[in-house]
């Protein structure tokens, strides 16, 4: 049964397992909430992750080589935090594999996600859009934020499953607003972060802070490559990756608009003059 058009449709394409709850958490779980359908889709497995815990040290990719697999429940319990009851791995679990860091050997292994034909890999995601019906996905942009190159080929996959899904033909779809996360400049130099965009190009701040917790819960869930600290109740708790780097959880998401059906003319660089606060904006009235 396909959803009814009136109801807010989201869908969002990260890369691997916790990439939704680092830059898009609060917004899931505030979206969720209000009762809109949120998908996500999640292109590997993130089998290379840096393992964290020294107990679970014996999972990685060099020694049994079962990461994979465990993400998956780390990823299962993140995603029930948010209350996201609707997630999917494009083309399966394990179709893609993990591809590393940009310049490292793994990137030329013919399994990995950055080696993916695109004709292969936007036909399975178009197949997910027209299920779905989304009026709004979210992806990353096309340096896939700081050059990761899963996330740049989760760019390429989304941006070519929007044309084919609107293909015509019974059941086509297409999406309305196409967005990237984005870390504004001011923002990421309060927090000491060294990724982010021009402050003019971000076009949507989302105030997920009444879901802190939430939130919280989804990054402690992801205990192989995220350490927490504080319970996220009240604001002031932090997370670091392995690379030990302490980061602010914040209930403020923000995007870039990459285009918009509805409006061509109010695309990153000839964005609408004000923030969005709402990435349904402009929909069906809103």
């Amino acid at each position: 049964m396909k959803p009814a058009d009136s109801a807010r449709r989201l869908l969002l394409v990260h890369a691997h397992p916790d990439d939704e709850s680092i830059g898009t958490g609060a917004t899931i779980a505030r979206y969720a909430a209000e009762g809109a359908q949120v998908t996500l889709v999640t292109c590997t497995l993130g089998e290379l992750g840096e393992i964290i815990p020294p107990e679970l040290a014996h999972l990685a990719a060099d020694r049994e080589n079962r990461l994979g697999a465990y993400r998956i429940t780390e990823l299962a319990a993140a995603c029930a935090a948010l209350g996201l009851a609707d997630h999917r791995f494009l083309g399966g679990p394990g179709r893609w594999r993990d591809s590393g860091m940009m310049g490292l050997e793994a990137n030329d292994d013919p399994r990995c996600f950055w080696q993916a034909d695109v004709q292969q890999a936007a036909p399975e995601l178009a197949r997910i859009i027209r299920e779905v019906r989304p009026q709004v996905l979210v992806t990353y942009d096309e340096n896939g934020f700081y050059g990761h190159p899963d996330h740049i080929q989760a760019h390429r996959v989304a941006s070519a499953a929007i044309g084919l899904a609107a293909e015509g033909g019974r059941g086509s779809w297409r999406v309305a607003k196409f967005y990237a996360t984005a870390m504004p400049q001011s923002v990421a130099a309060a927090a000491g972060l060294p990724w982010f965009v021009p402050d003019e190009q971000v076009t949507t701040e989302i105030d997920g802070g009444g879901y802190l917790a939430a939130k919280t819960a989804a990054l402690r869930a992801h205990a192989t490559q995220i350490t927490v600290k504080g319970d996220g109740e009240a604001g002031g708790g932090r997370f670091a990756l392995s690379s030990g780097g302490w980061q602010p959880i914040s209930g403020r998401e923000y995007f870039t608009l990459l285009a918009w059906r509805s409006d061509p003319a109010r695309t990153a660089g000839a964005g609408p003059g004000t923030v969005e606060h709402d990435l349904f904006a402009g929909l069906d009235g809103r």
